[in-house]
């Protein structure tokens, strides 16, 4: 590999490369003896195409320059390209953010407020960026993620789900499909969102939040991003107080209808039922035998108030 990266970036020829996580994708640290230092995200085949790839970067570097939202900066290879080829899998990198991913369990009330106004503000670039010519990112609908296309894997094979569970998960994901029909996809409800706002992909330094891997940034339900936010801890005690956090700072920019704080709940079972079918199909990653013992029972719960309250906390 250090060859592949030698030939498509400019890297001191004595760098070091160690893999940080495996998720999606392979992400590495690189560090250059000139005291430079990236990320290489390597990602899983047959993902993306270059054109998503391309508009990835598209994104990102519009709102690095049109916005006061900290990303992280892309790295064009020799050729000029963002998307390079490493190992036949398509590879971006970019310059390393420094910072730490915050945990459940830590005092997360001020970081879901600095997330919700974040929030706001990419929600109001999505909706008035002049997208370049042949931009394309996938939809989050419904049928992408628990309907036909299943795009993360069958939700009736998720981690630990039995076949005496299926009815309850059947009915909820039915009462999930009918209520996101009936909130819609006009433009100011489904649009260009970051889609993956989760613990992981922040990056706190001091008071300043770095939002990183765009790589499940597509259209779909904007209040979406506030769901991502709890991701895997749906069930935790935090999970109300962050949610209501998010949305009083997100509405001191922009409008929050009663329409899209019942969609929040949806969206967050929603979200959780896509992470269900995602670790069956990625069972073999850390975080899926971390978790294989109690994802399913806690969903199982979170299905049981949805159903009887309409909400999930």
């Amino acid at each position: 590999m250090k060859n592949e990266l030698l030939r498509s970036y400019n890297l001191t020829p004595d760098f070091a490369i160690k893999l940080i996580n495996v998720s999606e994708n392979q992400t590495y640290r690189i560090d250059c003896s000139d005291g430079q230092t990236f990320a290489l995200r390597v990602a899983r085949p047959m993902y993306h195409t270059h054109a998503e790839y391309n508009s990835e970067i598209a994104w990102i570097e519009a709102l690095r320059t049109q916005t006061p939202i900290r990303v992280a900066k892309p790295i064009a290879g020799h050729d000029g390209n963002y998307v390079q080829n490493v190992h036949g899998q398509s590879a971006l990198m970019f310059e390393w953010v420094e910072g730490a991913e915050p945990k459940i369990g830590d005092d997360l009330e001020h970081l879901a407020t600095q997330l919700g106004a974040l929030s706001a503000r990419l929600h109001d670039h999505a909706l008035h960026w002049k997208k370049p010519p042949l931009f394309t990112r996938p939809r989050w609908d419904f049928e992408a993620a628990l309907g036909i296309e299943l795009r993360w894997g069958d939700w009736r094979k998720g981690l630990g789900v039995e076949a005496h569970m299926l009815p309850l998960l059947s009915r909820t994901v039915n009462e999930v499909k009918h209520k996101l029909a009936a909130y819609g996809h006009g433009p100011q409800r489904f649009n260009l969102i970051h889609g993956d706002l989760r613990l992981a992909n922040l990056l706190r330094d001091g008071d300043h939040i770095t939002l990183i891997d765009f790589d499940d940034c597509g259209f779909g339900w904007l209040m979406y991003d506030a769901a991502t936010l709890i991701s895997f801890h749906e069930h935790e005690p935090q999970a109300a107080q962050m949610i209501m956090q998010w949305i009083n700072a997100y509405r001191t920019r922009r409008v929050i209808t009663p329409e899209d704080q019942s969609a929040i709940h949806t969206l967050i079972m929603f979200r959780r039922i896509l992470l269900l079918a995602w670790l069956g199909s990625h069972s073999e990653i850390e975080l899926a035998s971390e978790v294989k013992a109690t994802f399913a029972l806690q969903s199982l719960d979170l299905c049981e108030r949805f159903l009887t309250f309409g909400s999930v906390f």
